[in-house]
């Protein structure tokens, strides 16, 4: 089996998506912070006449948040009938990884309820994380994202 994936960075960590949850790459541009939102939302943005959450990943997962690089970019995902923008330091490429590639996470691996790794691939000598978009956010969480895009 091979699995179709889109590299990203945050940090030094390289991380992936299945492609076929991925809708477009998009240059970082104006987004509108929300107040009272959770600290990982940085606001809502215009994205060819929807308006979508942008989440930024690097807060999500807790780490430590550099500025945005010229690299910086958004990877809109599809979650259930709707979008979400992810922020992301870089976009690498697209790779076609096969299923001997891929170890499952150990399952004691991070204290999230949710099961977002998908698996962690070994390519070369890098790690690559591969997370599962629909996990990438508790039911709650999408709640509130939905309630953010009604209001504007």
């Amino acid at each position: 089996m091979e699995l179709k994936v889109v590299s990203f960075m945050l940090g030094e960590e390289k991380f992936a998506l299945d492609i076929m949850n991925v809708d477009s790459i998009v240059e970082l541009g104006k987004i509108v912070r929300i107040p009272e939102s959770n600290d990982y939302v940085e606001g809502i943005m215009n994205l060819r006449g929807t308006v979508i959450p942008v989440i930024n990943l690097k807060k999500k997962f807790k780490m430590r948040d550099t500025e945005r690089k010229p690299s910086s970019k958004i990877i809109v995902i599809n979650l259930d009938d709707r979008k979400v923008g992810l922020l992301v330091d870089q976009v690498h490429e697209v790779l076609t990884i096969t299923d001997k590639q891929i170890e499952q996470a150990p399952a004691d691996l991070g204290k999230s309820k949710t099961n977002i790794l998908l698996g962690i691939a070994k390519l070369d000598q890098d790690l690559l994380i591969i997370l599962n978009a629909k996990e990438l956010l508790t039911t709650q969480e999408q709640i509130e994202l939905q309630g953010l895009t009604k209001l504007a």
